[in-house]
């Protein structure tokens, strides 16, 4: 009868809707900063596992939740996830992706209301942790600077070292055979697919038209 454990047990789920959404975006996609994004959120995983197993500090009700694969707290898996997931995401919507068209004000304003949905979001998911007795506010709060700080390590990696060698990476033999692609040089991929998309599609419109007359 507890609506708000429910809602928040429902949005504990969003590290596996994440993760499936990711995997599903890259079998589209195929896109190398994507799967690096993905890579950054299983490293940052077995971080969080490793730093669990070094300290050992076990959580507030081990009792009251018997699913649960480990019994140590410290820091918060969930909380470090979701705060790795958004912080990265809010560096990559305001230092990778800029907008080329004059739209400036609507392509700022769907910026800030991302990050505020992503910050939300996180911080729902974290509380829910305390919430449903499976951390303490302090396992929380360390999850979140450890998903953080990994997350601006991660995206300096990512441009600084990845970044570079993408081009040479998807000239590989089995990129060009699995079609993945590197779309770094492009400042904005949704304004630029939407661009050649419509253009393609008026000139077989046109091609087409041609043909019937």
């Amino acid at each position: 009868g507890d609506f708000s454990g429910q809602l928040l047990a429902y949005l504990s789920l969003g590290p596996i809707f994440i993760i499936v959404g990711f995997v599903t975006l890259i079998i589209f996609k195929r896109e190398l900063h994507t799967i690096s994004f993905l890579g950054g959120l299983v490293f940052n995983e077995g971080v969080n596992w490793l730093i669990k197993n070094v300290i050992r500090e076990p959580r507030p009700c081990e009792e009251a939740h018997s699913t649960v694969t480990t019994k140590y707290g410290m820091p918060s898996s969930h909380s470090q996830f979701m705060w790795f997931f958004s912080v990265y995401s809010f560096l990559f919507l305001y230092l990778r992706m800029h907008q080329t068209n004059n739209a400036r004000f609507l392509d700022l304003l769907w910026r800030h209301v991302l990050s505020i949905c992503l910050v939300t979001v996180a911080l729902l998911v974290s509380y829910s942790r305390v919430y449903l007795l499976y951390h303490t506010w302090s396992q929380v709060l360390y999850g979140g600077v450890a998903g953080s700080i990994m997350a601006i390590a991660w995206f300096a990696f990512t441009q600084e070292i990845l970044t570079p060698l993408f081009p040479r990476i998807a000239a590989w033999p089995i990129s060009e055979f699995f079609l993945i692609r590197d779309t770094s040089l492009i400042p904005n991929i949704l304004w630029f697919e939407y661009t050649v998309t419509r253009a393609e599609a008026r000139n077989r419109q046109r091609k087409l038209g041609t043909k019937l007359q």
